[in-house]
């Protein structure tokens, strides 16, 4: 079980990062900050539009992937163990006093006797 919760982890930081990477390389509306990466050129792999039909496909399927990591996580961190769910108050009552000790012997407690003068 710890080796899943690693692995899902491990997925969910690498789905975030690679979804940070995808918005910041996408360009705005106005601002068109992502042609200084080359995605502004109609010539390029993607074609005109295809660049941001790509990124914004790849931003989704991150997004995607990194919702289902994290409900996964939440599945997994619930505990349902049976023992773990019973009342505290279907449980006997310890007590936790102990007795004390009769008596003018302090030495017989474990204290050190010191000497009156």
């Amino acid at each position: 079980m710890n080796l899943t919760t690693n692995l899902v982890v491990a997925v969910q930081i690498v789905a975030a990062l690679a979804m940070i990477g995808l918005v910041l390389v996408q360009h705005g509306k106005g601002a068109d900050m992502g042609a200084s990466f080359g995605s502004g050129a109609s010539g390029s792999l993607f074609g005109a539009s295809g660049s941001a039909n790509f990124l914004s496909r790849s931003t989704a399927v991150c997004a995607a992937v990194f919702f289902s990591c994290t409900v996964l996580l939440a599945y997994l961190s619930n505990d349902r163990s049976r023992a773990s769910a019973d009342s505290i108050l279907d449980k006997p009552a310890i007590s936790a006093v102990s007795p004390v000790a009769s008596g003018p012997s302090v030495a017989a407690s474990g204290a050190a006797a010191i000497p009156s003068k």
